[in-house]
């Protein structure tokens, strides 16, 4: 079971995300809407798992990933992006990122790479 952080802009994808999560052992435990409030929410919430999206407003989710290593948090992180921008994928991966998942995604992609990530 994973403790997961969604952090997206669009509800649509928190609303997908906990559909696609419904009949799992796995528990959505917040929504942020950028990565500043999603900072504050790894915190407070100390999630197994975050899911990032690329494109936000305020903080977007390179900012994130590098306040995350500044900071010195640990948490394993899945991409999402509904763009295939190459630069932004290879950024993110040198802050330690393996999962991309693109958007829009299937359930089952979700939650076998939740699996996944769970067993690095």
């Amino acid at each position: 079971m994973a403790r997961i952080l969604v952090i997206d802009d669009s509800p649509f994808i928190f609303k997908m995300v906990n559909r696609a999560l419904a009949n799992t052992s796995h528990e959505v435990v917040g929504h942020a809407r950028n990565g500043e409030e999603g900072l504050r929410m790894i915190r407070e919430l100390n999630p197994d798992i975050i899911t990032l999206d690329i494109t936000m407003p305020v903080m977007d989710g390179i900012q994130t990933l590098k306040s995350l290593s500044e900071n010195g948090i640990d948490v394993k992180i899945i991409m999402m992006s509904a763009m295939g921008d190459d630069d932004l994928i290879n950024e993110a991966k040198k802050f330690g990122v393996k999962r991309f998942i693109s958007k829009p995604f299937k359930p089952d992609i979700l939650v076998e790479t939740i699996d996944n990530i769970l067993k690095d």
